[in-house]
């Protein structure tokens, strides 16, 4: 008889129908994530392990166990960050107009690193893809990096190039044709340890997880509901920030920007991103979008809301001089 794989006993945690499954446990969900990440799974087992967590839906203890799986292997250099902003989701509705939030916050000498896991999902679009047009860093490499925080203030590193085992199981995406728990993993990774992560988790009843995920691994964090499931705060809606530091949490409402919905563009061109940032055109929704996501990063600095929207302001009309 042949011996069992040492990965089929976690299989078996999440797997053994209603009344036998439970979660992994943090240690549990440590020592399964480290095997992945050592490519000791087999294949059939991945496939497996992913789909039964998306059913079950993954805890905080999970997470948290994931995500020191990942950081011991990451070997990454000491570097100062101030925000890390995972960027995954891609946008459908509207422009990326975070992206303008992370270039001026940047330009007032706040240190961001956004990291993302590649275009995934059709009939999205990525900030890999609006890098280019907008001036923002691709960086390979750790030392790439480094240089464009020292000098932009602003990075922007591929997950591909620091974890690709992660970026393996993303792409899986459209062979199992679900996202898997991983979409969740990568937004709470922090890989160069910066002083808050911001996260964005769209779907409702996510937030208070991820925020206690955080609270166990002692970071500091603002979840909220982004638009599109990016870090961007939506101003023709009401925000809920669900934040986290030295373990303890707290929660804010943000009230909308906007008094009334503004009207969905038809198409989004990443040009008129670029347009808006240079004064050659106005956009009463993106600006708007711009303001309130750069006071969530002022926030996530310190700063209660009404002065960060101000400071906010204040950089907005500043980013040409």
């Amino acid at each position: 008889m042949s011996e069992e794989h040492p990965f089929a006993q976690f299989i078996r945690i999440i797997g053994k129908g209603k009344r036998g499954a439970r979660s992994l446990t943090r240690e549990e969900a440590q020592e399964a994530m480290g095997m992945i990440l050592d490519k000791k799974v087999e294949d059939v087992q991945l496939g497996a392990f992913l789909m039964l967590l998306r059913h079950k839906e993954e805890s905080a203890e999970e997470l948290a166990g994931f995500t020191e799986a990942v950081r011991t292997r990451l070997n990454a250099p000491d570097i100062q960050v101030d925000l890390d902003w995972p960027s995954y989701a891609g946008k459908r509705r509207h422009l990326p107009w975070f992206l303008l939030a992370t270039k001026c916050l940047s330009s007032h000498g706040i240190r961001i690193l956004i990291h993302g896991g590649g275009a995934h999902t059709a009939g999205r679009l990525y900030t890999e893809q609006v890098l280019d047009t907008l001036g923002i860093r691709f960086c390979t490499d750790w030392d790439q990096a480094q240089d464009a925080l020292n000098t932009d203030h602003l990075a922007f590193a591929p997950l591909e190039k620091w974890m690709p085992v992660l970026q393996q199981m993303i792409s899986l995406r459209n062979t199992l044709g679900l996202r898997s728990p991983i979409h969740s993993l990568v937004r709470l990774l922090n890989p160069l340890n910066a002083t808050c992560i911001l996260q964005s988790i769209f779907h409702p009843g996510y937030q208070p997880i991820h925020r206690e995920a955080s609270r166990l691994l002692g970071d500091k964090a603002i979840i909220i509901k982004g638009e599109g499931g990016e870090i961007e705060i939506n101003p023709d809606s009401d925000s809920h920030l669900y934040g986290t530091e030295q373990g303890i949490e707290w929660d804010e409402m943000w009230p909308a920007l906007s008094e009334r919905r503004h009207v969905k563009p038809e198409r989004i061109d990443a040009n008129h991103l670029l347009k808006v940032w240079n004064g050659e055109a106005q956009d009463p929704y993106g600006e708007l979008a711009i303001l309130s996501t750069m006071a969530l990063g002022l926030r996530a600095l310190g700063h209660e809301r009404e002065f960060a929207l101000g400071k906010a302001k204040e950089y907005w009309n500043q980013r040409h001089s």
